[in-house]
């Protein structure tokens, strides 16, 4: 039988995934509401959608594209499964569910309900989001928006 592994545990390290967490958590709730949801981005974050590698840059863009999808094109708040936090990284697996209110990849307002699971990495520094890279199958929901 194998040693048993050394479980220190670094409360450092554990104060700080507890900040990363809060910092995303505080970044989701404001999404699900009214609020800014740039306050929790670092002024030079990047954000990738990692299905078709577009990259947007700068806190006032990401903010605006994250309020843009979750609000304006779709009223569809993300619903967080889970979220893990670590020092520097974090990340969410989550629900993109809701009502398709406006333009979205040319195709009006439908009215339509869609539904797809996404996950968000996030890099953080200094207790702020410096990067988002977001897992959004986008071919499945303009699927979703022309099949109805």
């Amino acid at each position: 039988m194998g040693r048993a592994r050394d479980l220190t545990v670094d409360t450092g390290e554990l104060r700080a995934a507890a900040r990363s967490w809060a910092t995303v958590n505080a970044h989701v709730d404001a999404l699900c509401g009214a609020g800014d949801c740039g306050t929790a981005l670092t002024d030079d974050v990047a954000l990738t959608i990692m299905e078709t590698g577009e990259v947007t840059r700068g806190r006032a863009a990401v903010a605006a594209l994250l309020a843009y999808l979750h609000r304006s094109a779709l009223a569809a708040p993300p619903a967080v499964a889970t979220l893990v936090a670590g020092t520097e990284r974090a990340m969410i697996e989550a629900e993109f569910a809701g009502q398709h209110t406006g333009e979205f990849a040319g195709i009006p307002p439908t009215g339509c309900m869609v539904c797809l699971h996404y996950a968000v990495a996030y890099d953080l520094v200094a207790d702020a989001i410096s990067a988002v890279r977001l897992y959004l199958p986008l071919d499945a929901l303009v699927r979703q928006l022309r099949d109805t």
